[in-house]
């Protein structure tokens, strides 16, 4: 099982950097980041100067859209780094949410996320694509190699993943969830002639290492409670698509009924005036708080679940002593140990 942390490019962008060292010190394999270019910093800008500091991390974004950038642009940025730094990109992608709403825009279809996919992921790869009814390919990128990563909650979303995703990106860390929706891409995937195990799958939430008492928990939940709010955003266009008969788990969708709207000047930050609806329940679910057994106990249960990456989101009050935490103690715990002798 492998490790990555999800940062936000806030400024000062050295901080961003210093943190993805930091993890890359523990051990940690993948470094993403938001990517809402009005919110925060530009994430490309900033993974050059990850990965010219770091030898083994990998970047991309959890995660980017097809309406942001112009595709080809797209493809170009990780052809580019891939060049510069030895294929160290992955690209996390999606149907859009705070880059593409704060501009007055919408999420993207799902027919044009998966032709996004290919036109990225070819051009990427050095290959050639049709554009816009144009012959492209990127001549100077025959040695690129990149990966397109879907994150998806709904049903045919998870259908696509299974599809034609390299890996798959679920944001929330409910075992229950969990297996139902790496199942479905799963099925998914067999259905479309492909190996399922050959679709990597990456949990990502919010993580909070606690001292063990009532007080340090509660603390971790009001830390963590944004993420049900950002979740839900997305909830939201599945119940507003298929109504309460909405054909996933209502583990998923019950919480969100006493959600009222959503204020992306406060999006992925710790003490959102707009997450009071998001429960305790929800919080211990989704996120990962407690002593750092806690922490150990889910890993194991998400790596039984066949879970390739756990990604731990840092959009909190204690980012360096949870990479600590994890760094000497989770990953450790959760690793295959290698006998020497016999």
């Amino acid at each position: 099982m492998e490790f990555g942390v999800v940062l936000q490019t806030t400024p000062p962008s050295a901080r961003v950097v210093d943190l993805a060292k930091k993890a890359e010190t523990y051990g940690f394999g993948y470094v993403w980041t938001f990517d809402s270019h009005i919110l925060w910093q530009e994430p490309y800008v900033i993974y050059s100067q990850i990965l010219a500091e770091t030898r083994n991390i990998v970047v991309g974004p959890m995660v980017t859209n097809p309406a942001t950038r112009d595709w080809t642009v797209t493809a170009s940025l990780y052809a580019t780094l891939n060049e510069m730094y030895g294929n160290r990109t992955v690209c996390g992608i999606g149907r859009g949410d705070s880059a593409v709403r704060l501009t007055n825009g919408a999420p993207t279809n799902l027919a044009t996320l998966r032709e996004s996919i290919h036109v990225i992921r070819e051009l990427a790869n050095g290959r050639s694509v049709d554009y816009k009814g144009t012959e492209l390919r990127l001549p100077w990128a025959e040695k690129s190699e990149l990966e397109l990563w879907v994150a998806a909650y709904g049903p045919k979303a998870l259908a696509l993943t299974g599809e034609v995703g390299d890996g798959f990106i679920l944001q929330l860390a409910d075992l229950s969830i969990a297996q139902w929706t790496i199942g479905a891409v799963r099925a998914a995937a067999a259905a479309a002639g492909r190996d399922p195990n050959d679709v990597t799958i990456c949990v990502a939430a919010p993580a909070y290492v606690t001292d063990g008492t009532e007080a340090g928990l509660a603390h971790g939940r009001e830390q963590c409670r944004w993420f049900g709010g950002m979740v839900g955003n997305h909830v939201a266009d599945i119940v507003n698509r298929y109504g309460d008969s909405a054909p996933v788990p209502a583990a998923l969708t019950d919480y969100i009924k006493g959600r009222q709207g959503y204020d992306y000047n406060e999006h992925g930050q710790a003490g959102s005036t707009h997450t009071s609806f998001v429960p305790d329940e929800i919080v211990d679910r989704f996120c990962i708080v407690g002593p750092v057994e806690v922490h150990i106990e889910r890993m194991r249960q998400l790596k039984a679940l066949g879970v390739d990456q756990f990604a731990v989101y840092l959009q909190h009050d204690d980012k360096d002593h949870t990479l600590a935490a994890y760094g000497e103690r989770v990953l450790p715990a959760v690793a295959d140990h290698i006998r020497a002798t016999s």
